[in-house]
């Protein structure tokens, strides 16, 4: 029996297409990773991408930006950064005796955080409250942000100097941890081809607005996700806080992120609902960035990876 697809759905999954497929033509070689980035946008999630400097990080951030049609700023974080530098500061103003809020640049529908740990801690810290609510609260008051509000922070292995860990709390706030990696030989040709006479961000146009981005993601949140893999979703992340090489397991957070990049993951796939598989691969892209092995333990990337990849194997899937 053929399944039959809904229209609507069937336009989402090629506007979510038609957004991979114009990244790529820049980001050439890595549609993984564009696909990732644009299901964690989908998701309502937000991006880390480490990796060691000029893989096309920022390349990647800037692509996504330009490709929709909505606000973008960029914030390059150094170590004499402040908090208010990025949410912006109230001023007193003599002439009228009134304070007004003069907004910082967190104040957009995308933000590129560049190279976020080479900022302090207290500056990293300074996104949590938007990351999570949508929203800054700035001398006891509150201020929405627009919708969509898409966070892509890039940065530097830790191991270089001049870097700062980020907090927990900061790294539990990404949907996704992405590695970018060299690129084929191949493909590196085409890129030095590509770039000889001209910007390749040239070449991108905008292929969505942000009404679009927002339908999107209301979109997302209506596809179907059975009882039986929600429960499947739990066990898979209750498993990382019974670990015995874990100090600290995943968090809720961790099940809501699994939950919505598999239903963004559906939706690409023009179905209305999640399967299994889904979740699998939700799972080894969302949580291991959120876990902290215990002391003694190895490489931390390489060990709560394979976790997470013996986890997976392990947790039995509902029938």
């Amino acid at each position: 029996m053929t399944e039959q697809l809904d229209p609507e759905l069937q336009a989402a999954a090629a506007q979510a297409c038609q957004l991979v497929d114009a990244i790529s033509r820049v980001f050439i070689g890595k549609r993984a990773v564009v696909e990732r980035a644009v299901l964690a946008l989908l998701a309502g999630g937000h991006v880390l991408i480490e990796d060691v400097p000029g893989l096309g990080k920022t390349l990647l951030a800037r692509a996504l930006a330009k490709s929709l049609d909505a606000d973008f700023k960029r914030i390059q974080f150094t170590a004499d950064l402040l908090p208010s530098d990025i949410t912006g500061v109230t001023v007193y103003s003599p002439e009228t005796h009134e304070f007004s809020f003069h907004r910082g640049p967190l104040f957009t529908n995308v933000l590129l955080a560049d190279e976020i740990n080479r900022a302090t801690p207290r500056t990293q810290s300074s996104l949590l409250e938007a990351m999570e609510e949508q929203r800054v609260t700035v001398d006891g008051q509150v201020h929405p942000l627009a919708a969509p509000f898409y966070v892509i922070a890039t940065q530097n292995p830790v191991e270089l100097e001049g870097t700062y860990p980020l907090p927990f709390a900061q790294m539990d706030r990404f949907m996704v941890r992405l590695s970018i990696g060299y690129l084929e030989r191949e493909v590196e040709i085409q890129m030095l081809r590509d770039q000889r006479v001209s910007d390749p961000l040239d070449l991108i146009a905008p292929v969505l607005d942000r009404q679009a981005v927002v339908r999107l993601q209301d979109r997302v949140r209506r596809v179907t996700v059975e009882d039986s893999l929600l429960g499947y979703v739990v066990d898979l992340v209750r498993a990382t806080r019974g670990s015995e090489v874990l100090e600290y397991g995943a968090s809720p957070r961790g099940c809501l992120d699994i939950q919505s990049f598999s239903q963004a993951q559906a939706l690409l796939a023009q179905r209305n609902y999640v399967l299994p598989d889904d979740i699998k691969q939700a799972a080894r892209l969302v949580l291991p960035h959120r876990l902290i092995c215990r002391k003694g333990t190895r490489s931390v990337t390489v060990n709560t990876q394979s976790i997470i990849d013996r986890i997976v194997d392990a947790v039995p899937v509902p029938l």
